[in-house]
């Protein structure tokens, strides 16, 4: 090996740190999303609540999302991109301890809204950084750590619930030691919050943000390692002076055509967006356990399906990020919505067949096969299509003049989709589990007629051909 070829290893492979580093908060991310999943019953049973207040509490985490992605980018830009890394630290793991340790549900549901900042925050940051830091030639595979990030996090989750409920005797209400599992289901979170913390307090600030509150010489020397020396670092430094000097800070106004609506591209952004969450996909990473239950699989095995759940949406964010740019954006959606369409189908229908009600609901072994089927399906062709494919194409559909605005604006009707789909759940499945599973597949249908008609390929486009 040349000295230079180990002088390039050297350099990627510390950037790979600085980015799987960064990438700790989506994992944190997909960790505080789904940690509720394995906690949900224990929580209804320890504070006796009914369906509506339970939907509330796992749902309040969204709102508080939907303020940290708000102020996200703002923040980044005055205080830096390293101390709102370490921001949503501290959030995650005051919410870990507080939620483990809540008193009453409303207790709860304010630590809720509290992890859900440090997730909005997480979710604007981690690919922020990345893109900041990362070569140009190595961006697209970096920047895909977030999203795989985010599914390890929710896989971890199900295995530390299901673990910690094992325990406990195979339930989440049971004592483990001073605490019930619940509680430290929820606790747990703190461990890999003290890890992103400490990471942050190691990686270098954004070259972007050094130079623009006038630090060029530290922006030199985080650019001479992750770039390193075969880069012109003085032209570096000027294109990037160049285009924080030319950077226009758009308004809600930008949003708006000559005829005073809302640009079409905007809204077809934000149909993206609600199509994502409108899909039901976060039924299964929140309420899977209490959906099994619900139809006469014990909690145990309930926890260990989540698990699989978890691991085929790994399995599907690989096979996503493998294919995408050869495949194309808009053909992987169409194939995910088709596929996703077909397997809620076939949840709906077996779920039809339940006999008895409440917790004395079963299924026989043949439709029960089909649900978990359809369930491991509807998981797979979400997490290879629209679980990845969404926020590539937000990141490149609009226009450069309105790109940061557009998307956070798409990025908040995402949350409160997200919301409505989480807070409605727990009283749409004691209505019906078969009518809820027949909304979301007509939602994935509804989702291919959506990409055929409004969605435009962006796959080998440059930035600056969409306008």
């Amino acid at each position: 090996m040349t000295a230079s070829q180990d002088s390039e290893e050297t350099h990627f492979g510390y950037v790979i740190f600085i980015a799987g580093a960064a990438a700790m908060g989506g994992f944190l991310f997909g960790y505080d999303s789904a940690v509720i999943n394995g906690a949900v019953t224990g929580i209804q049973k320890h504070f006796n609540v009914g369906a509506n207040t339970t939907g509330f509490t796992v749902a309040a985490a969204l709102l508080g999302s939907a303020v940290g992605a708000w102020f996200a980018g703002h923040a980044a830009d005055r205080y830096g991109r390293v101390k709102v890394m370490l921001t949503a630290a501290l959030l995650f793991f005051i919410s870990g301890i507080g939620s483990g340790l809540a008193f009453s549900i409303w207790d709860l549901a304010a630590w809720r809204v509290v992890g859900g900042i440090a997730i909005g925050l997480a979710s604007v940051i981690a690919p922020a950084y990345i893109a900041e830091v990362a070569p140009a030639q190595y961006r697209g595979r970096l920047g895909s750590l977030q999203q795989m990030a985010i599914v390890l996090g929710i896989f971890i989750s199900q295995l530390a619930n299901y673990a910690l409920a094992q325990g406990a005797g195979g339930h989440s209400e049971n004592k483990l030691g001073p605490l019930e599992a619940w509680q430290w289901m929820l606790m747990a979170e703190a461990l890999p919050a003290l890890l992103y913390g400490g990471l942050a307090l190691i990686v270098p600030e954004s070259p972007r943000y050094l130079i623009a509150s006038g630090h060029e010489e530290k922006a030199r020397e985080v650019l001479l390692k992750v770039e390193g020396e075969r880069v012109d670092l003085d032209a570096r430094l000027a294109e990037i002076r160049h285009v924080i000097a030319s950077d226009h800070r758009p308004v809600l106004r930008d949003l708006l055509g000559p005829t005073g609506r809302v640009l079409a591209i905007v809204w077809i952004g934000i149909g993206l967006s609600v199509f994502q969450q409108f899909v039901g996909i976060n039924v299964i990473f929140y309420y899977s356990s209490l959906l099994w239950q619900s139809v006469g699989i014990d909690e145990s095995n309930s926890l260990l399906i989540s698990i699989s759940t978890s691991l085929v949406n790994i399995v599907g964010t690989v096979v996503a990020i493998t294919v995408i740019d050869r495949v194309g954006r808009k053909p992987l959606a169409l194939i995910g919505s088709t596929g996703m369409t077909i397997a809620l189908l076939s949840l709906s229908w077996a779920f039809k067949h339940a006999v008895g009600t409440g917790g004395d609901a079963k299924l026989s072994n043949g439709y029960a096969t089909l649900a978990l089927v359809g369930a491991h399906v509807y998981v797979f062709f979400f997490a290879m299509s629209w679980g990845v494919v969404v926020w590539v194409m937000l990141g490149e559909m609009f226009p450069n003049k309105i790109r940061a605005l557009a998307l956070s604006v798409a990025a908040s009707f995402q949350w409160m989709a997200n919301w409505i789909i989480t807070q409605s759940f727990p009283s749409m499945s004691r209505w019906s589990l078969t009518g809820s599973y027949l909304i979301y597949a007509c939602m994935a249908f509804l989702s291919i007629l959506f990409v055929l008609r409004f969605i435009k390929e962006t796959k080998g486009k440059s930035l600056e051909q969409m306008g």
